[in-house]
């Protein structure tokens, strides 16, 4: 799946959120739990965090006794990284282009990250080379149909839904087509107080760069009574629903 990224713009909303970053952060930490889940026991291993935000696993691999190599496409997020003290290493760089050599690492590990990607395969591809052989690569990924309560809720604006495309569960396979492939998809669902927390911690992860452009006018009080109205909630508050992949690669 190809699409055209401004690699500048994403490194900016995140870096505009990298001081708030770990406190709505909750779906990162929880993608991340049941991706390590996946991971293959070892000892001592050279791990590439790539995309590794404020570097919260790269400070979970790191207190397992490996070696981190922290990578973020943000200078903010690695910085904030380097201030936690997350890696051994830090490289900032794009996960398209990783700046290292063939075969550097025994895992490579992204959470949350290749979606940013303009061209999934690339970024597999990338993930995969830097792994050794024998090693492995596990990454998650955001698919078709997160986000729908956004885009349920917006049409009651006449406005487009502030979301990105993603992939669909064939699409990250084909993207990942000739690899020794594990994917598990399933659904996640957080739930917030009332509509505006919910758009701050939207906010507050970096993740309000559309890559389709944005509509620029702020939403009224009025539209977010709207909002507050129609928004899909239970019990807990309104909720927001991610479709998510864990992805496991196991390098030849």
């Amino acid at each position: 799946m190809q699409q055209t990224v401004d690699k500048q713009a994403v490194a900016a909303a995140f870096g505009r959120a990298a001081h708030c970053y770990n406190q709505h952060a909750d779906l990162q930490r929880q993608c991340g739990q049941h991706l390590m889940a996946l991971a293959r026991p070892g000892h001592t291993l050279q791990v590439l965090d790539a995309g590794c935000g404020t570097g919260w696993f790269s400070q979970r691999w790191r207190a397992a006794g490996h070696q981190v190599t922290a990578l973020d496409l943000s200078e903010k997020m690695l910085q904030q990284a380097a201030n936690n003290h997350a890696a051994d290493h830090y490289q900032p760089g794009d996960i398209e282009a990783l700046p290292f050599a063939d075969a550097r690492f025994d895992r490579s590990w992204s959470n949350l990250a290749v979606q940013w990607c303009g061209d999934l395969s690339q970024a597999l591809r990338e993930l995969q080379r830097v792994t050794k052989p024998g090693g492995q690569v596990l990454f998650s990924t955001l698919a078709a149909g997160s986000l729908a309560e956004v885009q349920q809720a917006w049409q009651v604006l006449g406005r487009a839904a502030p979301v990105n495309t993603f992939a669909s569960l064939s699409r990250i396979e084909q993207a990942a087509a000739g690899s020794a492939l594990t994917l598990i998809p399933y659904t996640l669902t957080l739930a917030f107080p009332d509509v505006l927390s919910l758009l701050r911690s939207l906010k507050g992860i970096g993740a309000t760069h559309l890559h389709q452009g944005r509509d620029e006018r702020p939403l009224s009080r009025g539209q977010l009574q709207q909002l507050e109205q129609v928004w899909p909630r239970d019990a807990r508050g309104c909720l927001l629903s991610y479709q998510l992949v864990s992805g496991v690669m196991e390098r030849e």
